[in-house]
């Protein structure tokens, strides 16, 4: 375009975005995301809305990201028959492995049921590998255990021999020999009757 006097204008172009934009609940920093989390990385926790745990965990997994809901397994009876239902360990809560990336919390952020991260000191939480991988193994033993008051103090202990061999957590004190297990960043815990194993202090 030009001018009476000659000169020359600089085209004005429209400015264009590659990449579709989203925001946390909590922050109005944008962050662009791309494509989905890759599937290595710590364990976070994730909250929920209110039995809406098999639901995110669901929606994740269609995502592409890694999940995990721990589940416990519970008899009803009724005068004519009985039911063996699945609920979840820890209500309202789901654990995801994700890279420690904006973009990748934000993929999760954007699900239904999905109410944010457990936070420590205002960012997300990563959860130890240990804790993951020894809360796995005892529910695949498939023992009888509960829910168990969280516990920040006593003797840490390691089970050896057997099948829960290595299996790490807090000796309490009680009638009976019982080892927790605690995720310490939502403070839940699981006991397990552990009568008959050889302990020593991890």
């Amino acid at each position: 375009e030009a001018k009476p006097n000659g000169t020359q204008v600089a085209e004005r172009r429209p400015i264009s975005h590659s990449s579709p934009m989203t925001t946390y609940p909590d922050r109005s920093m944008p962050v662009a995301l791309e494509e989905a989390p890759s599937p290595t990385g710590p364990w976070y926790v994730v909250q929920t809305r209110y039995r809406f745990e098999s639901k995110v965990a669901s929606q994740l997994q269609g995502k592409g990201v890694e999940v995990f809901l721990p589940l416990l397994n519970e008899t009803h009876r009724w005068s004519d028959r009985q039911k063996t239902i699945s609920l979840p360990l820890f209500s309202g809560y789901v654990f995801v492995r994700l890279q420690p990336s904006a973009p990748s919390r934000a993929w999760v952020l954007r699900t239904e049921g999905v109410m944010g991260f457990v936070q420590v000191q205002g960012d997300a939480s990563p959860i130890p590998a240990r804790q993951i991988d020894d809360l796995r193994r005892l529910l695949t033993q498939k023992l009888p255990c509960a829910l168990h008051a969280f516990l920040r103090v006593g003797q840490r202990v390691r089970i050896r021999g057997g099948c829960l061999d290595g299996l790490e957590g807090i000796l309490a004190q009680s009638s009976q020999k019982t080892l927790v297990i605690s995720i310490e960043c939502i403070e839940r815990s699981v006991a397990v009757t552990i009568e008959g194993y050889e302990l020593e202090p991890a």
